[in-house]
C-alpha cells in the first residue's frame, strides 16, 4: 500500500496537467503545475474558493453549476460546446479545459479537477479561422471580378448587336472572329501550361540522363590505355542509351506539337498485319528486361488492314514499351489480336504495377503520370499521343487495370 501511495504521489506531482483537490468548494491540495497556471504558490491556493480562479462576471454562474454538480457528482469534461476562462493571480485570464472526477477522501466527498491551459490551441484555431475567412473573402472578390468581367463582355456583345442589327453578315463575321479569338486565347493558355509542364518535366527527366552522359564522358577521358577499351565501350554505351532517352523525350514533345498544330500527315497503305506485327515484336524483344518475354497470339491466317504504318508502329511501340518499362524482370507481356468483319482488336497485356483507380480518369491527359510511377522515368505524353494518333486513324483505345496486378490496353482499328 505504501508503494502504491508513493506511485500516486509521484503521478500527482509530475503530471503536466494542473491538478487540484476540492472539498466544500475550497482547494485542499494542488500540484506544482498549478503555480504556472494560476500564478499562486501552492500554499497560497490551499483554502481558496474555486470561484477565486474564475473571472468575477462568471462567478455567480459558476457557483450555481458547482452546486448542481455537488448534488450529482460524475466524471465529466467541462467546457464542451463553450469556452471556459480561468483567472490568474495577476488578473489576466486564459482559456482552459477541465475534467472533473468525484472522489472519496477519508470518507468525505471531494472532487479532483484536471486543468489544461489551451491558449496555444485556441490561438491556432483563431489563426485557422482567420485564414479561412481571408480565403472566403478572396474567393468572393475573385467571383465579383469574374462577374464584372462577364458583365463587361456581355455589355460589349449587346452593344455590338444593337449597333449592327441591320448588318447580319457583319455580325456573323464578328461572332466568328470572337470565337476564333477565344480559341486562340485557349490555345495560348494551353501552350503556356504545356510550356510550364514541359519545363518542370524537362528539369526532372533531363537531369539524370545528362548527369550520366557528363560523368561517362569524364570517365572516358581517364581511360587512355589500350587495355581500357572495354571500360570506354561501357561508358560509350551509357552515353548512347541516355542520348536515345533524351531524343525520345524530345520526339514525343515534337509529335505532340505537330498533332496540335494540325501538321501531322496521315498516309494510308494496305498492310499484312501478321507479318507487320511479327517484325515489330522482333524489334521490341531487344529492349526487354532480363527474363521478360513477349508472347503474341495472332490470327491463323493473314489479316489485311488499311492504316498508316508509321503512326500504327508508334502507337504499338509506345504501348509495348510501357508494358516492358512498368513490368518486373522475368514477367510475360502478351499481344493478342482478334478481328471480326469490320474491326481489329489488338490487346497488350502486362503483369506490371497497374494504375491506381483514382488516376485512371486522367490517364490520357498531357503530362499526367500515375502516382505509383514517379520513380520510373517518363514524360506523361505517350498515352496522350497514342490516343491522338488513333483519332487520326479513326480508331479508339480502351483499357482495364488493377493496381498491383497489371494492365490491358486494347486498340480498336477499322479493317
Amino acid at each position: 500500500m505504501e508503494n502504491k501511495a508513493d506511485a500516486y504521489r509521484e503521478i500527482f506531482y509530475s503530471c503536466v496537467e494542473g491538478i487540484i483537490l476540492v472539498q466544500h468548494g475550497k482547494v485542499v491540495l494542488a500540484n506544482p503545475q498549478c503555480e504556472d497556471l494560476f500564478g499562486y504558490g501552492v500554499d497560497e491556493m490551499l483554502g481558496m474558493k474555486v470561484e477565486e480562479f474564475v473571472p468575477i462576471n462568471k462567478r455567480g454562474y459558476h457557483h450555481e453549476v458547482r452546486s448542481e454538480y455537488t448534488k450529482h457528482p460524475v466524471t465529466k469534461q467541462m467546457g464542451v460546446g463553450r469556452d471556459l476562462i480561468a483567472l490568474r493571480k495577476d488578473g489576466t485570464t486564459f482559456p482552459v479545459e477541465i475534467s472533473l472526477n468525484p472522489a472519496d477522501i477519508n470518507g468525505e466527498e471531494a472532487v479532483i479537477a484536471h486543468i489544461i491551459d489551451i491558449s496555444i490551441r485556441k490561438k491556432v484555431e483563431m489563426d485557422l479561422k482567420k485564414s479561412e475567412e481571408q480565403l472566403i473573402q478572396y474567393a468572393a472578390e475573385l467571383e465579383q471580378r469574374v462577374d464584372e468581367r462577364t458583365k463587361e463582355l456581355a455589355d460589349v456583345v449587346t452593344d455590338l448587336k444593337k449597333t449592327n442589327i441591320h448588318l447580319e453578315a457583319e455580325i456573323i463575321e464578328r461572332i466568328k472572329a470572337e470565337n476564333e479569338a477565344k480559341k486562340a486565347l485557349n490555345k495560348e493558355k494551353e501552350l503556356n501550361e504545356m510550356k510550364s509542364r514541359f519545363v518542370s518535366m524537362a528539369s526532372h527527366e533531363f537531369r539524370t540522363p545528362l548527369s550520366t552522359i557528363l560523368s561517362s564522358a569524364s570517365l572516358i577521358a581517364r581511360y587512355t590505355n589500350t587495355e581500357d577499351q572495354e571500360k570506354r565501350d561501357k561508358h560509350i554505351k551509357r552515353i548512347k542509351t541516355n542520348v536515345s532517352e533524351l531524343t525520345s523525350i524530345l520526339n514525343e514533345f515534337l509529335s505532340l506539337e505537330k498533332i496540335d498544330a494540325g501538321k501531322m500527315h496521315v498516309e494510308i497503305k494496305e498492310l499484312a498485319l501478321n507479318e507487320y506485327l511479327k517484325e515489330m515484336v522482333s524489334d521490341l524483344e531487344t529492349i526487354t528486361k532480363d527474363g521478360q518475354t513477349i508472347k503474341s497470339q495472332l490470327p491463323d491466317s493473314e489479316v489485311m488492314i488499311k492504316s498508316d504504318p508509321q503512326l500504327l508502329k508508334q502507337i504499338i511501340t509506345n504501348l509495348m514499351s510501357n508494358a516492358i518499362k512498368y513490368s518486373d524482370i522475368g514477367s510475360e507481356i502478351q499481344m493478342n489480336v482478334s478481328h471480326n468483319g469490320e474491326k481489329i482488336y489488338l490487346a497488350i497485356k502486362d503483369q506490371g504495377m497497374g494504375i491506381p483507380e483514382g488516376d485512371q480518369k486522367h490517364l490520357f491527359d498531357k503530362f499526367f503520370r500515375a502516382h505509383n510511377s514517379h520513380h520510373i522515368q517518363g514524360t506523361g505524353l505517350g498515352l496522350n499521343i497514342v490516343k491522338k494518333y488513333l483519332e487520326l486513324l479513326d480508331g479508339d483505345i480502351t483499357f482495364e487495370s488493377v493496381e498491383g496486378k497489371g494492365s490491358t490496353f486494347t486498340i480498336i482499328l477499322n479493317k
